[in-house]
């Protein structure tokens, strides 16, 4: 992937977390950001990146992608930097003193979505995939995440693992065509007929 590789994953998940609220018949949305923020009030789930780690078991691996254009078939990157992403799923802020209960709903449906179909892939996240998976937080990392935000009430919350998401170093120049043939002609031109 690009330089652009956690923003197109992110949107990609916000996506299928779009379509799930559809299916549960909720007219809300999805926010990305942070829980604290005031855009996040009207939305009925939020999505937030709480975490980004190198890939432990890819760290010191070469990315090879498969290439559809001409060739090479296979592009190899050497510095290319595998990532995991930790979300944080929460359900929107619901109007004082209102229950969660019509947001639990909304993230049943979301869950159910990221479980059935567990890859981000096509050319949303640069025709690669990266898997989604459940991530269990202890109490006390579910704690630091909503320590971050003081001013807000605790929601029920998810975590979500997303991995591998690849940063690609630029494409090198293309190498010049081998010289499979040297030779070298010389002749005398014609000018009035244009012949050699």
């Amino acid at each position: 992937m690009s330089a652009d590789a956690i923003h197109q994953v992110t949107h990609a998940l916000s996506a299928r977390l779009e379509r799930a609220l559809k299916q549960a018949s909720d007219p809300g949305r999805v926010f990305i950001g942070p829980l604290d923020d005031v855009k996040a009030k009207s939305a009925s789930l939020i999505l937030f990146l709480y975490r980004i780690a190198p890939c432990a078991s890819l760290r010191n691996r070469e990315h090879r992608v498969t290439s559809s254009a001409p060739p090479p078939p296979v592009l190899v990157f050497r510095n290319a930097l595998p990532l995991d992403l930790g979300y944080l799923l929460t359900i929107g802020d619901t109007r004082e003193g209102a229950s969660e209960e019509i947001r639990l709903s909304s993230l049943g449906y979301a869950m159910r979505e990221l479980n059935v179909d567990p890859d981000l892939t096509g050319p949303e996240v640069g025709n690669e995939t990266a898997h989604i998976s459940l991530d269990v937080l202890s109490l006390e990392d579910m704690s630091r995440v909503w320590a971050l935000f003081p001013q807000v009430n605790y929601r029920t919350s998810v975590a979500y693992l997303v991995t591998p998401v690849w940063i690609d170093p630029p494409l090198p120049e293309p190498a010049a065509a081998r010289v499979l043939q040297d030779s070298l002609s010389a002749g005398h031109v014609d000018a009035e007929a244009g012949h050699v």
